[in-house]
C-alpha cells in the first residue's frame, strides 16, 4: 500500500463528497425531519461505496446501465437538491411514518455516496489503477470525517445562526448546482 496513493484517493474523495459544502443541506434536512442518524448514514454510505468498489460496474452492466447514464441520473438528483436550497422550496418531503427519513435518502445517498462519489470510485479503480486496499482506506478516512461533521451539525448550526445558515444554503446551493451540471456534462461525453 502506497501512502501517497492513499492521500491522493482521500483528497479526491473529500473533494467529491464535499461534506462541508453540504452542511446547509444537512442542517435543512435535520430541521425538517428532526434528526439524522449519523452512524446509520455513515454505515449505509460505507456499504454503498464498498459495494460499488467491488461490483459496481458489473451491477450497472448487468442491468444495462453505463457509468455515464448513472452519472447523469445522479446529477439530476443533485440538481433538484440544489434547487431546493436556492429557492427555499421543499422537493424532498419527509416521510411521516419512517423515523430515519432523511438519513438514508438523501443524506447517505445521493449526498454522501452519490453518483459523483460512486463514479469516482469506479474511475479510481479502473482508470487510475489504485488497489482495493488503498481505495478502502481512502473511503474510511473520508467517512470518519463525514461522521464527525454529521455528529456536530447542532453545534455548527448554533454557531452560524439562522442568517448564516440561510446565506450558506444559497451559496452552496449554487455550488451544488454547478457540480450537478458538471456531472451532467461529464456523463454526456
Amino acid at each position: 500500500m502506497n501512502i501517497n496513493d492513499v492521500v491522493t484517493i482521500t483528497l479526491t474523495l473529500f473533494a467529491v463528497v464535499d461534506i462541508l459544502g453540504s452542511l446547509p443541506l444537512i442542517i435543512s434536512i435535520r430541521q425538517k425531519n428532526g434528526h439524522i442518524n449519523s452512524i446509520q448514514a455513515t454505515l449505509v454510505s460505507f456499504c454503498i461505496m464498498m459495494l460499488f468498489l467491488f461490483i459496481g460496474e458489473n451491477i450497472l452492466h448487468l442491468i444495462g446501465i453505463d457509468v455515464q447514464s448513472f452519472s447523469i441520473a445522479g446529477s439530476i438528483v443533485i440538481f433538484l437538491l440544489a434547487l431546493e436550497m436556492i429557492l427555499n422550496v421543499e422537493l424532498f418531503k419527509p416521510n411521516d411514518h419512517e423515523s430515519n427519513s432523511g438519513t438514508i435518502v438523501p443524506v447517505a445517498f445521493p449526498l454522501i455516496a452519490g453518483a459523483g462519489t460512486l463514479t469516482t470510485i469506479l474511475s479510481l479503480r479502473a482508470i487510475e489503477d489504485f488497489s482495493y486496499s488503498e481505495i478502502t482506506v481512502g473511503i474510511i478516512l473520508n467517512l470518519l470525517f463525514v461522521f464527525c461533521v454529521l455528529k456536530t451539525t447542532n453545534i455548527i448550526e448554533r454557531i452560524l445562526g439562522k442568517a448564516g445558515i440561510d446565506v450558506l444554503r444559497r451559496v452552496f446551493g449554487i455550488i451544488l448546482l454547478a457540480i450537478a451540471i458538471k456531472l451532467f456534462k461529464g456523463g454526456l461525453y
